[in-house]
């Protein structure tokens, strides 16, 4: 242990033959044992027939998307019996962990989980609505690598960190691929068919973003089959949801699709906080050739919110353990004069043509609108005993984003060898609005206790302005090819070549810092062998480049640009995907440059961050009724090659999170699903000192779906409860900030399809 760190303070890299060796062998011994269990379960469904859902799920295709196998399943096993409904717990889709999902991978154009050879989450809207999300770290509320750092209704409610590390507010996230600024907005969920995660680097697939990974929400769009839904919602303590889902096919051969979605949400939060949202989601195609589709996506969301719960700093805190933990159902820490109102607009135009048989040409052009209007505490912990000051900020911000990408896709055959290959070119314009000096208030409203109503009120005035702060332009090109070997054996290689600037101005319009470079190089490679069709084994090799970070005023340098950063990752994976079980595990290792502030308040970018960790997941099901999975991340982090802190663990990154979920189709109640799930998080820094933690803490979710027929419509009756033991616990939010845990809440939903 003590060579150990003599070697990370050095800032070599150290070899861990011993943690691959261990790897290998779990992989193997998960490998049998999912195939024994395999094994038993055909035997068993030999001996007893499957049931509906199960036996849908079967016959469903590689390849189909897991919503429409799921619904499909279900419409034909109604006809017969009732079908076993999905619950909170686990989702019975396509698969246990939707390998066979395509999902989007950006310059690597689209393919299925089990063929991408870096490592992937796929969340179903099924899964959404069934656990009743509204918030982002719930949605992967089963992936271990994922910690959830966010408090709902908040602007935080978007921050999660993925391998221990943030994920990019500006740059992290997709809407059908499109790029928009999530900062304090909270998606409508019940307009999404699916969430996809793309852990670790995205530079290469996406261009500039930070290491953590990449969030892809998958919009509804018009199938098939016509759709007539409505759905009602409760949530504690006095939120009440609509929701409308409407899709059709028309003209000859319903060759044009339209599908509408509309949620309204309002009422008192478990908080005692109000929030008011509405959001209308419109997607329409038209298949106007065999070879030619065109399409149109739109998103408005208007949200206002009140009493959200502030963020806590400690970096003038000196103790060595935080105070007693508190609820996050409060209502002491903040009133109803902070709020949080946000816009969220996004349209998208795009075609899809079939140039030949194994050539697609598929381009999209959009354009994204964020703003947010914040009145907002932070409070400054002074002592253990829960005093702090309570700063106040208010002010307007506001973000654009315009994007246009196009890509062909197809194969050629050079002798034996097939390449499959993707060659594009993409185009990125980010403007960010700020509050100007006049209308931005930031001032102390006085000293208050945590354990104590808090006194201070600070109610916000109108009219307040914005300038534009800075603008970020990204201009690429991508090609990328996938060569099988063998029947078994492929290869991947990919380069990104980007020109990119950045400035900053001042609020007259002068540039005050400036940033750019052409011809910035961020590869890919992967080799991937099948040890079955269904089994994937892959090592990977990916860079990718963060943009220049713009310094907050709370610092000394603050205004200031600083560098972009580059990042590295190495890893190695298996993922297997089967009717009854599937399975992935991964070791990885991330290298990124630190950055962090001084004892003189200066944020300075000073040597790098080491992730180096395991991640592993299966799901099984036994027999006819139940369904198990379980997954876990052991993570080793720490500070290496700077002036400070080398050897420290790096903050916001936990070295252990374990989850498992259960389900269960009760046979004597045909419909009746019964789930539960747990998640444990271990203890994380708060920051780079190494000299204070969160404690760890596991929170437990039970759930319960009922599907039947009421009149002749298929009636689905749902009910979950989240931290059911109502766990208090500190989270850790960012560098130097935490906040309470949510509450125990308990949501219901009762869903009608006409």
């Amino acid at each position: 242990m003590n060579n150990q760190r003599i070697t990370r303070r050095t800032g070599r890299v150290l070899h861990r033959p011993v943690r691959i060796a261990a790897w290998l062998t779990f992989a193997a011994a998960a490998q049998s044992a999912f195939a024994q269990s395999a094994a038993d379960g055909g035997a068993a469904q030999q001996a007893h027939p499957a049931s509906g859902a199960n036996a849908a799920n079967a016959a469903t295709p590689d390849g189909a998307a897991p919503g429409t196998a799921s619904s499909t399943a279900a419409s034909s096993a109604t006809e017969q019996s009732l079908p076993a409904v999905k619950v909170s717990a686990a989702a019975v889709t396509d698969s246990p962990l939707h390998l066979d999902t395509p999902v989007s991978n950006g310059a690597l154009g689209t393919r299925s989980q089990l063929d991408t050879p870096f490592s992937t989450t796929v969340v179903t809207g099924e899964d959404l609505a069934d656990r009743q999300v509204n918030k982002l770290g719930d949605v992967f509320a089963g992936d271990a690598s994922v910690t959830d750092n966010s408090n709902a209704y908040s602007a935080w409610a978007t921050y999660i960190t993925i391998r221990g590390l943030p994920i990019d507010w500006q740059n992290g996230f997709r809407i059908d691929g499109n790029p928009f600024i999530s900062y304090g907005i909270t998606m409508p969920y019940e307009n999404l068919e699916r969430v996809e995660l793309l852990k670790g680097l995205g530079g290469f697939m996406y261009g500039f973003a930070q290491p953590g990974g990449v969030v892809n929400y998958v919009t509804k769009k018009p199938g098939q089959d016509p759709v007539s839904s409505l759905d009602l919602g409760y949530r504690m303590d006095g939120v009440l949801t609509q929701h409308v889902d409407l899709s059709r096919r028309f003209g000859p051969d319903g060759m044009f699709g339209a599908r509408i979605n509309y949620t309204h949400e309002a009422g008192k939060t478990y908080n005692a906080g109000d929030i008011n949202r509405n959001s209308l989601a419109l997607a329409l195609d038209g298949q106007l050739t065999r070879d030619l589709q065109v399409y149109f996506n739109a998103i408005y969301q208007q949200s206002r919110s009140s009493g959200q719960t502030p963020a806590i700093y400690t970096g003038s805190y000196t103790a060595s353990s935080l105070p007693a933990t508190i609820s996050g159902g409060t209502n002491w820490l903040a009133g109803p004069d902070q709020h949080l109102n946000t816009n969220l607009q996004l349209y998208t135009a795009g075609v899809k043509y079939q140039i030949a048989p194994d050539w697609t040409f598929n381009t999209s052009a959009s354009y994204s609108k964020s703003t947010r209007d914040r009145n907002e505490s932070t409070l400054t912990l002074l002592d253990q005993a829960g005093n702090y000051t309570d700063s106040r900020w208010n002010g307007d911000e506001g973000h654009q984003d315009i994007y246009w990408q196009g890509a062909f896709e197809g194969k050629v055959k050079t002798g034996p060898l097939t390449h499959h290959l993707v060659l594009g070119a993409a185009v990125q314009h980010q403007t960010n609005d700020y509050g100007t000096a006049a209308s931005t208030v930031i001032k102390t409203l006085g000293e208050g206790n945590l354990y104590e109503p808090n006194p201070f009120r600070y109610y916000s005035g109108s009219g307040l302005q914005k300038y534009r702060a800075s603008e970020i332009n990204q201009k690429s090109l991508f090609v990328s090819d996938t060569v099988d070997l063998t029947s078994r054996w492929s290869l991947l290689a990919g380069v990104r070549y980007t020109n990119y600037d950045q400035e900053s101005f001042a609020e007259s319009g002068a540039t005050t810092a400036s940033y750019g470079q052409n011809g910035v190089i961020t590869p890919t490679f992967a080799l991937m062998y099948k040890l079955e069709p269904q089994t994937t084994l892959y090592a990977s090799y990916v860079e990718s480049l963060e943009p220049g970070q713009i310094v907050s005023d709370i610092y000394a340098n603050g205004g200031s640009v600083l560098k972009p950063l580059r990042s590295r990752q190495y890893e190695m994976g298996i993922k297997s995907e089967h009717a009854r079980w599937s399975a992935n595990a991964a070791l990885f290792r991330i290298e990124r440059g630190a950055s962090y502030a001084n004892a003189q308040n200066v944020l300075t970018q000073d040597g790098d961050s080491i992730y180096q960790g395991i991640e592993a997941g299966g799901s099984v099901r036994l027999g006819r009724s139940w369904e198990v999975a379980g997954d876990l991340m052991l993570l080793d982090t720490w500070y290496a090659k700077g002036q400070q802190y080398n050897g420290n663990r790096v903050a916001g990154a936990p070295q252990f999170v374990a989850a498992a979920r259960v389900s269960y189709d009760v046979p004597f109640v045909p419909g009746l699903r019964l789930g539960a799930d747990a998640k444990y998080t271990g203890n994380t820094e708060v920051r780079p000192a190494g000299n204070l933690e969160t404690g760890g803490y596991m929170l437990v979710n039970v759930g319960a779906n009922y599907m039947t027929r009421i009149g002749g419509h298929d009636v689905t009756l749902r009910a979950a409860i989240d931290n059911l033991t109502n766990r208090r616990y500190w989270m850790f939010q960012y560098d130097n900030y935490i906040a309470p845990g949510d509450p125990r809440t308990v949501s219901l939903n009762a869903k009608i399809d006409f």
